[in-house]
């Protein structure tokens, strides 16, 4: 079979594959939602997910251990993941191929040749891995091997290193690299120690923003798929909605239609994961290289090559996605994918200057500490960012989530949402949860986000320990925030209208939302007098009163003359007359030409702190259409005791 034909099934299966496991990703009682599908493979595949939350946490996940099959692959085929398994990548060749597919040779030729600036890839893998290591100086430090002695000596010691291989001129460019870079850690430490700089670096995964895994899977769950769903094909129970989706997408689309410009422009210039497989293939067992024979120059071999790695020249090993169109379009049969390295000659290393990538690594381990001090993760966190239920303490949680959608994708009532730039570039397109915009709150019942999040961010917990019962019955449930009421909002509290809306829809027992019992004046054109009375029925004045209002079972007749406590609830009105309950009777009956009053029964609405879980059900009912009456914010949260309301 023609290789080029085998590549773009393989593409093609691993696409359909990809978009399979993002449709299951569904809560559902159709045949095509959830069913026990391996819906993370994809992300457990992904190495850069692994190495990431490995620096972050300093353990490698079960589910993750999956990456080390595409490294130890990759060391042997090389970069077999980008031409062959991705689908992201697959897009963009798609792309590239209809942006060159009428272009002439010479032209193809000139838009496929390399680009310095595709080293950029290489300073943003490093950016991103050094911000998710910094926190492991902190560890050092704190060691025995953290003393400033131990320093000292590594210092003195890669100084020696240095100037007896600064005389030997064969010396390799990765070893003068390693040695820079050693040194160079070696003075940081010495003066982070000397300076008493002992624990400010801290770590977050920033990976997940650039990681092409994790940005197809939020494309495809925040922005495909519920397009998709304003349409006849409903993936989900209902339509969906999620926050950001438009810059989510733009983000994806813009991505896909540059290849327009460069073929997988992406994947050239941009993706950290391609560059972490470039590191690693240039150790690969195979690769694409010249065999012996007389090369004609006629690059044709360039004019379609995906990775831009220059095939009829020395070859870069690293750029290389295994794409195999040079060798199904060399005419001189001269190219090969073997074990022999090319005629030709190769360049195993990308083109970054020592003095990038000590920028890169710098810049990486100083941005999060940086990021910090906004104290958005310390004195000044957010009451507004109400994490899912199972969420670690924000510390842990941005070391481990990958911003990759799943479990905004299978919440069955839609409301974790992508967190905005308003929680701080750590926390964008992070779960946050919106009471307004799903379809309830966060059900009792439901445990699944934190079930198939795959790197634990939102941990896997039972229904038991959710309610809080059982083994769990010590702990009590888990809160997610507290209920608060905006009395200058609230329909009783703010504009003196009957509404029990939260309390009544409050899922926990006992509830967390009790009423206080009021009566307040209602406040009429002109005052009313009783022209007649009945046992039943008062007569007054027309023009005051609007027929039917006042039968809601919440209006009360009162008469200053009367007991001053006894009130007697209107039944039915007209335009002149209040029908009002019989039994008991009055104790003294007003008199004819008396002036009566109209109250309205008010219940008032309170939040038990102690009780309350913040489940969102209130704010989602209440029927305050805009800025809700009453709302959820994070404070007495389970996973922070810090946040706690209660002493």
């Amino acid at each position: 079979m023609n290789i080029i034909l085998t590549r773009r099934i393989s593409q093609i299966f691993f696409s359909i594959l990809f978009l399979w496991f993002c449709l299951v990703a569904t809560l559902g009682e159709h045949w095509l939602q959830l069913r026990g599908w391996p819906v993370n493979w994809f992300l457990q595949l992904d190495p850069l997910v692994g190495i990431g939350t490995f620096l972050t946490t300093h353990t490698l996940f079960k589910g993750l251990a999956w990456c080390m099959a595409t490294v130890v692959l990759t060391i042997l085929l090389g970069r077999f993941f980008c031409g062959w398994v991705c689908p992201f990548g697959a897009l963009h060749q798609l792309m590239g191929y209809l942006g060159k597919k009428n272009k002439k040779t010479p032209e193809k030729i000139k838009i496929n040749q390399y680009h310095k600036a595709q080293y950029l890839k290489y300073w943003i893998l490093i950016f991103l891995l050094t911000a998710a290591a910094a926190e492991s100086i902190n560890l050092v430090q704190s060691s025995p091997w953290g003393s400033p002695l131990f320093f000292s000596a590594l210092l003195v010691t890669a100084l020696v290193i240095l100037l007896i291989s600064a005389s030997i001129n064969h010396m390799t460019d990765s070893v003068k690299i390693f040695l820079l870079f050693s040194i160079s850690v070696a003075i940081f430490m010495v003066i982070t120690r000397l300076l008493h700089m002992n624990g400010i670096f801290t770590t977050s995964l920033l990976t997940g923003l650039l990681d092409p895994i994790p940005l197809i899977h939020r494309s495809v769950n925040l922005a495909i798929l519920p397009f998709m769903d304003k349409t006849a094909l409903l993936f989900s129970t209902n339509a969906r909605y999620y926050e950001q989706a438009w810059i989510i997408g733009g983000i994806f689309i813009t991505a896909l239609f540059l290849n327009l410009l460069i073929p997988r422009f992406y994947c050239r210039f941009v993706c950290p994961l391609g560059a972490l497989f470039g590191l690693l293939s240039r150790y690969s067992i195979r690769r694409i290289g010249q065999k012996p024979g007389k090369c004609t120059q006629c690059k044709l071999c360039e004019a379609d090559c995906d990775g831009a790695c220059a095939p009829s020249r020395r070859i870069r090993t690293c750029e290389c996605v295994l794409c195999m169109n040079c060798l199904h379009c060399c005419p001189e049969d001269l190219m090969e994918y073997s074990v022999s390295p090319s005629v030709a000659g190769e360049i195993p290393a990308p083109d970054m200057e020592r003095r990038d990538l000590i920028v890169s690594a710098v810049s990486g381990m100083a941005m999060v500490p940086i990021l910090r001090l906004g104290g958005a993760v310390g004195p000044n966190w957010n009451p507004t960012l109400v994490r899912p239920p199972g969420a670690l303490d924000e510390n842990s949680f941005l070391d481990r989530c990958i911003k990759c959608g799943q479990c905004m994708r299978i919440c069955p009532t839609n409301i974790i949402q992508p967190a905005g730039f308003e929680f701080g570039i750590e926390g964008v397109w992070t779960p946050r949860l919106n009471f307004r915009i799903g379809t309830s709150g966060c059900q009792q019942t439901c445990i699944a986000c934190g079930n198939i999040c795959p790197t634990a961010a939102i941990r896997p917990i039972l229904l038991s320990e959710k309610l809080g019962k059982d083994n769990f019955s010590a702990k009590g449930p888990i809160r997610i925030g507290t209920a608060f009421v905006d009395r200058n909002r609230c329909l009783p509290w703010a504009m003196n209208k009957p509404c029990i809306v939260c309390q009544e829809n409050c899922p926990v027992s006992p509830k967390a939302i009790y009423t206080r019992i009021s009566y307040e004046k209602v406040w009429l054109s002109s005052e009313l007098r009783i022209h007649t009375v009945t046992p039943g029925t008062l007569t007054v004045q027309r023009g005051v009163l609007q027929s039917g209002k006042y039968a809601t079972g919440d209006y009360f007749i009162h008469a200053p003359t009367a007991n001053k406590n006894e009130y007697k609830m209107i039944v039915r009105n007209s335009d002149d007359s209040i029908q009002i309950e019989e039994n008991p009777p009055w104790e003294i009956q007003p008199e004819t030409g008396s002036a009566i009053e109209i109250f309205v029964r008010l219940q008032k609405p309170f939040v038990n702190p102690e009780t309350c879980i913040g489940c969102g059900t209130c704010e989602h009912e209440c029927p305050v259409s805009g800025k809700r009456a009453i709302r959820i914010t994070a404070e007495n949260e389970t996973r922070n005791k810090e946040h706690t309301l209660l002493l």
